[in-house]
């Protein structure tokens, strides 16, 4: 069970890897609420990672480092 959980941890991990860069907001001159929408988005992720993070230090930290009892 801890290789399909890994795999899944890699899976999400790569994800949020790959949506880090808004490569497809480069072109926008966007503005809302005072900021360019590219900023907001990355508040957005931050805010995204920082969750993701916090489920997986609860549910799975040491995974593939710690021994699994």
């Amino acid at each position: 069970m801890s290789t399909v959980r890994a795999a899944g941890w890699t899976v999400v991990a790569l994800v949020l890897m790959a949506l880090a860069v808004p490569w497809f907001l480069w072109d926008s001159s966007t503005v809302t609420a005072g900021l360019p929408v590219w900023l907001w988005w990355h508040v957005g992720w931050m805010a995204l990672a920082s969750i993701v993070f916090g489920v997986f230090a609860r549910t799975d930290w040491g995974l593939g480092v710690e021994e699994v009892r």
